[in-house]
Order: structure tokens, then sequence, then C-alpha cells
């Protein structure tokens, strides 16, 4: 009898221990999609060619390459190049995002051949390129609007409609119910990457279009080159089988929240990144920013949208996961909004933006643990005994490692840290100076002040 009932127990535990073999509980993947290899530590730069220069034109732009490439510039998003239309036009030249034609090139910046050389001087750089796309509207007088009027989403006056609730007056709405707008949208995608040999897309309002849409034109594009699709939204479910990056709004409504009105970091732990590391998927890739042409436009420069704040939430956003993004000007130290709908040309000058920039970027190419999405290691927080105001964490991929200390507050603090899973030498990213991290370490920081620290194989 003890046999028989030692039998039954070996047989139990093996079969309560056993890996199952049925598919229902198998780990599946959530994103379906592969990144080009480029993007793997890749930084991303938002230019605005109408204000990037005097003259306001692809041939400027050029110019301004190598001191981008040397800034530690990976991808150049332009934003977009098409005609603006003219009907309910705002300001003297437009917005960017009433497109007149998907399929040519926009004389305010120069010629076909102009945009076809700025594109192959980026190549040159070893940088690439990819165009803002605005799927969800066009101008009111695109067109499209004449020879294709069921396109367009109509109102309850069965009149052509801006996107509602907005305040998009020179602008008209698709109607993506229409499998004829689908094919059109696909096959303009597919020319710009044929004929111009971009490198991808930067999506205006992306969740506004459905996602089924997204996902057939990533393949299809796909089947000409591989290429890095950006998509202005937070969804998760557009990284699945469409794109690469989407907006880390969340980040900066939070930063915004504890530089300006002074809120817990906690905030920043519990309400983001807890989030961040337990539900989003590995795979997809977060673009974090402190300014951008929506920010920069409505809601007043980046001085005042950070205070004295604005050198750590620069590092932070550099240093946490996902892909770095800087705007026409953050480099220059551009301390005002520029406008939108009218030239206004950024002030070129030497600052020390720049500096920090090519420092955090250079850090990011050469350390793994800093790289984008599944490439890059996890953030894992290190405890310390000032939580209201103390964030730090560490990053450690395949020996590489960044330990990073930030004071997100208005006053000064003495901080003790538990560092005893991250002992040994490292470097001070600012200083240059080697630094020995024992089990316990201990700063002094100023408000706003912050400590990078790390080791690279």
């Amino acid at each position: 009898m003890t046999h028989v009932i030692t039998v039954f127990l070996a047989f139990f535990y093996l079969t309560m221990n056993a890996q199952p073999t049925d598919s229902r509980y198998q780990p599946k993947k959530y994103v379906e999609l592969t990144n080009p290899d480029w993007v793997k530590n890749a930084t991303v730069y938002e230019l605005n060619i109408r204000q990037f220069s005097p003259e306001g034109s692809f041939n400027a732009v050029e110019k301004q390459l190598p001191r981008l490439k040397k800034m530690g510039i990976d991808i150049i998003w332009l934003m977009p190049v098409q005609p603006i239309g003219i009907v309910n036009r705002k300001g003297s030249l437009g917005s960017y995002y009433s497109v007149k034609d998907y399929l040519k090139v926009n004389p305010e910046f120069g010629t076909e051949a102009d945009f076809r050389n700025l594109v192959k001087e980026i190549h040159a750089q070893g940088m690439y390129v990819i165009l803002d796309w605005v799927a969800n509207h066009s101008s009111w007088d695109n067109a499209l609007a004449t020879e294709h009027p069921e396109w367009y989403s109509r109102g309850r006056n069965r009149k052509f409609q801006s996107t509602p609730w907005r305040d998009y007056d020179d602008i008209i709405d698709f109607d993506y119910s229409q499998p004829g707008l689908r094919k059109y949208m696909t096959d303009a995608l597919k020319f710009w990457v044929k004929e111009y040999d971009i490198d991808g897309y930067r999506c205006d309002v992306a969740s506004f279009v459905p996602i089924d849409f997204w996902e057939n034109a990533r393949a299809e594009l796909e089947t000409i080159k591989p290429v890095f699709m950006l998509a202005e939204a937070e969804d998760k479910e557009l990284h699945r089988k469409a794109f690469d990056a989407t907006y880390n709004w969340t980040l900066w409504n939070i930063l915004h929240q504890i530089a300006i009105n002074n809120k817990s970091v906690k905030t920043l732990g519990e309400a983001y990144i807890a989030e961040h590391v337990s539900i989003f998927p590995k795979e997809g890739i977060r673009m974090n920013f402190i300014d951008n042409h929506d920010k920069n436009s409505w809601e007043g420069n980046q001085y005042s949208n950070f205070g004295p704040a604005l050198k750590a939430a620069i590092v932070f956003t550099a240093l946490m996961d996902g892909m770095p993004l800087v705007y026409s000007g953050q480099e220059a130290g551009l301390d005002r909004s520029l406008k939108f709908f009218d030239r206004d040309p950024i002030e070129w000058k030497k600052h020390e933006n720049e500096v920090l920039y090519t420092t955090l970027f250079n850090l990011k190419h050469q350390n793994q643990a800093l790289w984008n999405g599944m490439h890059g290691g996890e953030m894992v927080r290190i405890m310390n005994d000032k939580m209201d105001q103390v964030i730090s964490f560490v990053r450690e991929k395949n020996g590489n490692k960044v330990l990073a200390f930030f004071n997100l507050s208005k006053d000064p603090v003495k901080v003790n840290f538990d560092t005893h899973f991250d002992t040994g030498m490292y470097t001070n990213l600012f200083t240059g100076k080697p630094q020995e991290v024992k089990a316990q370490t201990i700063f002094s920081l100023k408000p706003w002040e912050y400590v990078v620290l790390h080791h690279t194989q």
C-alpha cells in the first residue's frame, strides 16, 4: 500500500510540475511586427522646415544635417512636405496638416528635385528620414473632395465636416468605411517610399483612423522596404501590427505637473512607470519628449512649461525606456513659441542644451541598457528615503548598466539610496570621473539636480 501511495504521489508531482504542451497555455507575443534593425538605439528629431532657416527651404536644411548628426540624431522627422490648402487657410501660410495634394511637394519649401536631394543627403549622413502623414483629413480644396466626395464624412447638415470637437476649420475629415479611400491612401503612402526612398512615417492623429487600415498599410509598405512607423497616439494596440512607436503623452503630463505644480514624484512611479513596465508590450517603443510642434505652438515655450526643471526633464526622458525626441530649436535654447501658420525662423545660436543632448545621445548609442524596446534594459527602481522628492532607477543589459538619481523637487535634499545590488565602479556621465558605488549611496542634491553613472562594455 505504501508503494502504491508513493507511486501516486510521484505521478501527481510530475503532472503538476510538467510543462503543458497544449497551445492554450503557451505565452503568445503581443507585438507581431519587426522593427528595422537601425531603430534599436535611435533618436528622432522633429524638423519644422518652415521655421528651420530664414529661407524655410529643403536646401537650407541640408546645411545643418552634419550638426544634427554630430548631436546624435538618427531619424529626421520632416513635418508635412505636401502643398497646403488655400480655402479656409489659417494665417498667411496655413497649417502643414491641411493637405491639398498627397502626391506633390509644397513649392514653399522647394522643388521635387530639392526634396529628393535632401533625402539623399540625410541618407549620406547615415541618418534616416520619415515624413509626417495626414491620413485623417485633407484641405477643403483637395481635388479628392470634388472627384470623390463620397470619401468624406458628413455632419448633420449632410455637408463636409472637420474633425468633431476640434477647432480645425481649415480641414475636412475622411470616411474610412470607403474601400476606395483606403486603397488611395495606401498607394499614396507607398508612392513616397518608392519615389523618394523615405524610411517611414509619423502619422498624425493615428488613433482617429481605423487600426485595420494602418495594419494593412504597414504590411504593404514592408513589401517595398523595412519602414519605421510612429503614431501620434498612445494606444498600445497600435503596436501589434502597425506601429513601431507611439507618443508618450502621459509621461509629459506627469513631468509637467511635477515641474510646475510641485506634484509628488510618487505620481511618476505609481501612475506611469509601474504601468509601463508591467503592462506595456516590451517590443513597443514610446517616444519621450518635453516639446513638439503641438506643445510649442499651443501651450507656450519649453521654458514656461518646465521652468528650472527643464534640464532634469530632458535627462529623464533621454534615460528612461523609450526613444527621445528633439524638436527644432530646443538645442539652441528656444525661449519662445514658434508661430504655426506664418514664417517665424528659429534664431540659431550655441547653447548648453546641444552639449547636453550630445552627451546623452552618445551614451544611448554606446550603452545597450538605454536601447529601445526589447533591445534595452527594463527600468528597475532603486529605493531611497525621500520617495516624495527623489526618483532613482537602474537599467541593465548584457553587462551595460546605467544608474540614474533625480531630485525632481524645488528643495535641496540629502538622500540615502539602497544600492547593494549595484555595487562597483562607474563613470559619472557629466564629470567623466570614476565613482565607486557601495551598498549604500548618499547624495546631497540641489533642486532639480541629477546624477547619472554608467558602465559600458
